[in-house]
């Protein structure tokens, strides 16, 4: 289907609708799952009540105005899409308050591309789920969809995100920490702190996401080469100890007001047979068959209940705002040991965050103009 965008060179006040600056792509390792949720996001929003202008972020950093064509920015066969560099930058103009884009090339002077009224930064990972880009745009003072400062740099650390949910009261599995100095000054150490979890592991880079980097280990002379390759990604890494229970996630959506946070119903991951002995980056983006949602996931009644209450929980713990997937084991022995919290989930239209709510009554559509509606509606600064 074709989609048409208003100019992003339209000066601002040429329309009364709330012009969104839809961000993709980014530093780090999940740029192309960031451009994959941007062609979903393109697609389905809602161009009669919102004027879209699309910006990408390539690897090197630059911001350039790309094409608004979902299909570019979609997986085609085996290549990841990206964004390329450009002769032409994007800076958002930090000059009273402007919130005003302005484009820059060698040899010609510098563009308007006008006022933008709220951002909708899909972006995973360090340079833009983790506080990064948040505080950019609160000292630009411009409104944005999804978590504030320090609620993103929690829930990207998966280190830190563990100490929050423990002092909140929620349960959490056993795990080890392992920081660039340590396995630098003494990696015998580490190996031995992270060898005495019980097998299999799972080892983690602690600020990143989309299984990247992440190896199930089920040996320890595995362990090193784990451990190496989860360092490409940060040199600071989380070994947690595997957990057998079900994988049950739950959407949360910011309340309007003074309301609690939203909950979806459950959802429950399953991994097909087909060489994913987990729900890797593979099962989750490229096979479209290697993973089943069931939504609402079979569970007791008080479980589910449960489940939706502890989800807001860890919510409001991190600060969160906007948007969270909430993820859990659920143990043969009936307890809930929360895995993680993602404040900027896969948002693609077979992502298991809006298949949940899709399930839960509130469409693809339907949910990303909620989401702008919460930004617009909430200040930047101290809130």
């Amino acid at each position: 289907m074709s989609v048409e965008f208003p100019s992003a060179a339209a000066p601002a006040g040429a329309s009364n609708r709330p012009r969104v600056a839809v961000l993709f792509g980014g530093r780090s390792s999940e740029h192309s799952v960031s451009c994959v949720t941007a062609a979903g996001v393109l697609q389905a929003i809602d161009t009669a009540k919102y004027d879209v202008v699309p910006i990408g972020i390539a690897k090197n950093g630059q911001w350039s105005l790309v094409s608004a064509d979902p299909a570019q920015w979609s997986l085609r066969s085996a290549t990841l899409p990206e964004v390329p560099a450009s002769e032409e930058s994007v800076v958002l103009s930090s000059q009273d308050n402007s919130r005003e884009l302005v484009a820059h090339a060698p040899g010609s002077l510098p563009r308007s591309l006008g006022r933008i009224d709220v951002v909708l930064p899909l972006l995973h990972g360090p340079f833009g789920e983790d506080g990064t880009l948040q505080g950019l745009l609160e000292m630009a003072d411009v409104r944005y969809v999804g978590a504030g400062v320090l609620a993103s740099a929690v829930g990207m650390d998966k280190h830190y995100m563990k100490v929050v949910f423990e002092s909140a009261g929620l349960a959490v599995g056993p795990y080890e920490v392992i920081t660039d100095r340590q396995w630098l000054r003494d990696p015998q150490a580490c190996l031995d702190r992270a060898g005495s979890l019980a097998f299999p592991l799972f080892v983690k880079p602690a600020r990143a996401g989309s299984s990247m980097g992440i190896t199930r280990v089920t040996d320890p002379a595995q362990l090193p080469a784990a451990i190496e390759t989860a360092r490409l990604h940060d040199p600071k890494v989380v070994v947690e100890a595997g957990i057998v229970g079900r994988e049950i996630e739950v959407a949360v959506l910011q309340g309007r007001g003074t309301e609690d946070p939203r909950t979806s119903q459950p959802g429950e991951i399953a991994v097909q047979d087909g060489g994913h002995e987990w729900y890797d980056f593979e099962a989750k983006y490229v096979d479209g068959t290697a993973a089943e949602l069931s939504c609402p996931a079979d569970l007791p009644p008080d479980i589910s209940a449960q489940v939706r209450r502890l989800a807001g929980v860890a919510f409001d713990a991190v600060g969160g705002e906007g948007l969270s997937r909430v993820d859990f084991f659920y143990t043969p022995g009936g307890e809930l040991i929360i895995n993680e919290i993602n404040t900027m989930p896969g948002f693609t239209p077979i992502s298991m965050y809006p298949q949940m709510w899709a399930k839960s009554g509130l469409p693809y559509t339907e949910l990303i103009d909620e989401l702008i509606s919460l930004a617009l509606a909430r200040p930047t600064g101290l809130r």
